[in-house]
């Protein structure tokens, strides 16, 4: 039986890990994706190229990062398989099943937008902060970013997304859809 520095077999090890962050790595592959099915698939080849490289994880407090990055990659090679059509981010794919007020699901879909709209430079820090809860230092692993530069690129995205809060705001509300 292989058994690792904690003293667990790799299958006990591996099946940890998953239960663990199954949830998280899921809720991130929905936010590139935007569709539960291709979500689901990005997880499970994400879960599939984690057991065959479990070896190379060291510390398994880093399995969290070492898991979303496994899933970026694997997300990134989905393009470069097959060339997707782009997909409308107001499809409807983003609305939550509990049914919130009407007035709180447009402002959601707004802000989803406004979210999409970022650059990659600033969105990507800001969903792996906001959607999979990682801190500055662990942005910074995945991205192979410097701290100071994660962090940056964290205020300047909340900023305009600040402005276009503002704007919106100083409009009448009219970017929700309310007259």
């Amino acid at each position: 039986m292989d058994k690792g520095s904690s003293g667990m077999t790799r299958q006990a090890r591996y099946e940890a890990l998953v239960r663990a962050w199954h949830r998280d790595l899921y809720r991130y592959a929905y936010w590139l994706a935007k569709d539960p099915h291709i979500a689901e698939d990005l997880v499970q080849e994400t879960c599939l190229r984690a057991w065959r490289s479990l070896d190379s994880l060291q510390d398994d407090k880093a399995a969290k990062a070492w898991l979303i990055t496994i899933l970026r990659r694997e997300n990134a090679r989905r393009f470069e398989r097959k060339q997707f059509d782009h997909v409308d981010i107001d499809d409807g794919e983003l609305e939550d099943k509990t049914r919130p007020s009407e007035e709180a699901s447009m402002e959601q879909r707004w802000l989803h937008r406004q979210i999409a709209a970022l650059s990659p430079e600033y969105r990507e820090p800001l969903v792996l902060q906001v959607i999979a809860g990682f801190s500055g230092d662990e942005i910074a692993q995945i991205l192979d970013l410097n701290k100071n530069t994660v962090m940056t690129r964290l205020f300047r995205a909340r900023a305009q997304l600040k402005e276009a809060l503002d704007t919106a705001a100083t409009s009448g509300g009219q970017q929700y859809g309310r007259s």
